[in-house]
């Protein structure tokens, strides 16, 4: 009897194609998949894929290991300790290529995981050129309106981002369209017969999905900073469909007013779980495009991120607001 065998790229452990047919999916009381576990999604793999590689899908092994090796070597270097007796930076210098956060707190990828098989060149895969589509006519101008309309940054709260408010994670992690994020890039799947929850430890989101054919009619007109999700089992496959999301959020910049995202979750491996997406908005975008990324299963507990009890940036911040605008008083009645 032939068997397979496991090949470790990077940090997900991969079944060969004859495991991966040969794997059973494990199952709740209640005969559905079982997709319980906290799911680390970090990935080396871009969201778009870079311009210069056209309609390549995936890179070779040979192609892949030289990324990753660049990528470590990269991080090596920026995870050098500074010399204690160095001249203080200039006003405008930037800050070094890690940002603010060393690496111990930042958790980014350094390998590049496998999707049936394939060292992925992006997370989009439809269009085949691994990119958003285009852009209805106006949007780009009504979103720079809108971003001119609204009010000073500094003037309150209101004016910061939703991600700085403690509203919604940073990345974002809970969507629309999961994506990873640079540290907390963790998700937790809970389920229970016609539930499923997931817990984004970015934050404090938690995704809640009822399993039903049928949308709550009042779902349109209280809309959610995540949307309405209804999700279904096709097989193994559990799949979910959210819109009616807050209109103070956005994809990537762009409005999620007629937004909808058809999701996918299905276990590749007991370490693997693979996310689909499908992105719909024909007020937005010109076509629909789709992707998947891979997440890890871990042995580990999320921690509640109370975000609130520790933003003492917002504080600062409108604090120095404050304080530019009575200097700049006293200087006018002077």
């Amino acid at each position: 009897m032939k068997t397979g065998k496991y090949v470790i790229f990077g940090i997900a452990l991969v079944a060969s194609p004859l495991l991966a047919q040969e794997y059973q999916v494990p199952r709740t009381e209640w005969g559905v998949p079982n997709l319980q576990a906290v799911w680390k999604h970090t990935s080396i793999i871009p969201f778009e894929r870079p311009r210069d590689l056209g309609e390549k899908r995936f890179y070779t092994e040979q192609e892949a290991l030289d990324i990753e090796q660049a990528e470590q070597q990269r991080f090596d270097q920026d995870n050098e300790p500074l010399d204690p007796n160095r001249p203080p930076p200039e006003l405008a210098e930037s800050l070094p290529p890690i940002g603010n956060y060393d690496l111990f707190w930042r958790d980014d990828a350094q390998f590049i995981p496998t999707i049936n098989g394939e060292l992925r060149t992006s997370a989009i895969i439809d269009p085949l050129n691994g990119r958003m589509p285009e852009l209805q006519p106006g949007v780009r101008d009504a979103v720079r309106a809108r971003f001119a309309n609204t009010q000073d940054r500094n003037a309150g709260p209101e004016g910061r981002g939703l991600p700085e408010r403690c509203l919604i994670a940073f990345g974002p992690l809970s969507g629309p369209v999961m994506m990873p994020t640079i540290y907390n890039s963790h998700l937790q799947f809970i389920q229970s017969p016609g539930y499923v929850t997931i817990v984004a430890e970015m934050v404090h989101d938690a995704r809640i999905i009822k399993i039903t054919d049928q949308r709550n009619p009042a779902a349109a007109a209280h809309k959610k900073w995540m949307g309405d999700s209804i999700g279904h089992w096709e097989g193994d496959t559990l799949v979910v469909e959210t819109k009616y999301f807050n209109d103070w959020h956005s994809l990537r910049g762009f409005p999620t007013d007629n937004l909808t995202v058809t999701e996918t979750f299905r276990r590749e491996a007991n370490n693997k779980l693979i996310y689909g997406f499908t992105v719909e908005d024909p007020s937005v975008f010109t076509a629909t495009f789709s992707g998947e990324y891979p997440l890890s299963r871990i042995d580990e507990s999320i921690y509640e991120y109370a975000c609130h009890e520790g933003n003492y940036g917002m504080v600062g911040i409108l604090a120095g607001a404050r304080k530019l605008e009575e200097l700049a008083t006293e200087e006018s009645g002077r």
